[in-house]
């Protein structure tokens, strides 16, 4: 049976495609050092060196929002109506 779904013809998604599952209804929890905060959210200046923060994503990858805790990134997706998933 896994064979067959291997060998089946069905297409890989696109980039834009992927990006689109869960749209409106999936966010990423992603840990970060501080020093990785720029890349997502280039607007926040003045973080401390070595400190562990989590991300909220959305299915696309748009930073949603930024916090010292994990508790905090999950809370906001479900006020949100977002199911929180984790991204290691």
């Amino acid at each position: 049976m896994i064979d067959q779904i291997k060998s089946s013809t069905i297409p890989p998604l696109s980039a834009e495609q992927f990006a689109l599952l869960g749209g409106g209804h999936i966010a990423y929890v992603k840990p970060m050092r501080s020093e990785e905060v720029q890349k997502l959210f280039p607007q926040v200046e003045g973080i401390r060196p070595g400190l562990q923060l989590f991300a909220l994503l959305g299915a696309d990858g748009s930073p949603l929002m930024l916090t010292d805790s994990k508790d905090a990134a999950l809370a906001n997706a479900w006020e949100n109506e977002l199911q929180p998933v984790s991204l290691h």
